[in-house]
């Protein structure tokens, strides 16, 4: 039987592959394994129109176990991861799937200090979840209470805002929120920094969370930076834990750039500790060069933000991320922080003067291109012996400086084909040719 917890919890299709009764009984793997007496459950949710479904499950689970959940409704994932680690709670439970379509849906559990979990205490909660009913429950007068708690997202609020306010700018700004649960306060973070703010894709419908917007879809941002004549546009994905920026010009500016530029600029002012930076294998290999030409030394990890915290933890590094657009600001947040990031990057641009565009390139990246294939046996690759004997040429004729990185999705039922190399025609045929031979012999 495959895991339930992928590499950001447990994610499917909404009413299809993942179940209200799997919502519930999580909702009682976690009060039994994580609440001790006392202590609560924090759940919140993006904008599906399947959370508030889930949500309720999650409820109808811990309080049967005597465990009271306090529901604060559509926030941000690092929002909750914030409230989870506020003194009432014992536990977080996150409803999102993200940067996935609106189908879809996730749960995120995080502990008491809002971080999410080691993989052994993931293994518990699953073993758990099979056998949730010989958990037991508890009398009428023992039930836990469900409280409807908006009012505590406030303490989050406050917190971005003050960081917010320290940032005084009057530039251009396009936010696009992605029709999800960031639409709630990047407006309001954003504009405390003084900057004249322009909001698209901020009308969530249940079903429009990542449509055409956001981090995954940045085209309408930059097409509006562009007629707005804004001089930067920020892109969150459906939760705001991921952001993606976009020049005065329209250009992209992905996570691994981002990343360059707050750790040059951290390199530069003596302010990153022992010149780490986190990476996880995905990252640019440009990204990695320019740090260590500035005398910055990178660490690599699996792909997912709670190995990237792992990986600082380790190291003592205070920055790190993904190429995807996750950033953990260490003296901010313990978890990726799409806000927080467009704060740090408004920081620099206003102590430098410099427009993002000029920052962002003293990152040049290598050509990389990156496939993902819908294959029934994601897992089976490596068992393959034409896909690795096609894998192994496609290296030799990269050369020593090229890259392949081949990975079964933990988000999705796809396999995940990475190349990278100086030639961008050669990169971009061997990611096509390697991804169709996947979706031949693996599906």
């Amino acid at each position: 039987m495959a895991r339930l917890f992928g590499t950001d919890g447990i994610r499917g299709v909404a009413n299809v592959d993942l179940r209200p009764p799997l919502a519930y009984a999580l909702g009682r793997a976690t009060a039994h394994r994580l609440v001790a007496d006392g202590g609560a459950i924090v759940v919140g949710q993006d904008t599906r129109r399947s959370g508030d479904m889930f949500v309720a499950a999650i409820a109808a689970g811990a309080t049967s176990l005597g465990i009271d959940v306090h529901e604060v409704g559509v926030v941000p994932t690092p929002g909750l991861a914030f409230l989870a680690g506020q003194p009432e709670f014992a536990a977080g439970i996150m409803v999102s799937a993200s940067h996935n379509p609106a189908a879809d849906n996730g749960l995120k559990v995080l502990d008491d200090r809002g971080l999410k979990l080691d993989d052994d205490i993931e293994d518990e909660l699953e073993a758990l979840i099979w056998r949730s009913e010989e958990l037991g429950g508890v009398g009428n007068d023992r039930l836990g209470r469900i409280h409807r708690a908006t009012d505590v997202v406030d303490r989050y609020r406050d917190a971005r805002l003050a960081l917010a306010r320290g940032i005084p700018t009057d530039i251009r700004i396009v936010l696009d929120c992605a029709n999800g649960s960031g639409g709630t306060l990047g407006p309001q973070i954003l504009a405390a920094t003084g900057a004249r703010l322009d909001v698209i894709h901020n009308e969530p419908d249940g079903a429009n969370i990542n449509v055409r917007s956001g981090a995954t879809a940045p085209a309408s941002l930059a097409a509006a930076v562009v007629a707005l004549g804004a001089d930067v546009g920020f892109a969150l994905d459906g939760d705001a834990d991921r952001l993606i920026a976009v020049d005065a010009n329209g250009a992209v500016v992905d996570g691994d750039q981002l990343l360059g530029v707050l750790a040059l600029d951290r390199l530069a002012r003596g302010a990153l500790p022992g010149g780490g930076l986190v990476v996880s294998v995905l990252s640019n290999g440009g990204l990695q060069a320019v740090v260590e030409a500035a005398g910055g030394q990178v660490v690599r990890t699996p792909v997912g933000d709670k190995y990237i915290l792992e990986g600082m933890q380790v190291s003592g590094a205070t920055l790190g991320g993904e190429k995807s657009g996750h950033v953990i600001v260490l003296e901010q947040t313990t978890s990726g922080d799409g806000v927080v990031t467009a704060l740090e990057i408004l920081r620099v641009m206003t102590r430098t003067g410099r427009s993002l565009r000029e920052l962002a390139a003293q990152v040049p990246l290598l050509p990389q291109q990156q496939r993902a294939v819908p294959a029934r046996h994601r897992d089976q690759w490596e068992g393959d012996p034409v896909f690795q004997a096609a894998v192994s040429e496609a290296k030799l004729r990269l050369g020593p400086g090229g890259r392949i990185l081949v990975r079964p999705s933990g988000t999705e039922p796809a396999l995940r084909v990475m190349v990278e190399g100086s030639d961008t025609a050669l990169v971009t045929e061997l990611a096509d040719a390697l991804a169709a031979l996947a979706g031949d012999r693996l599906d």
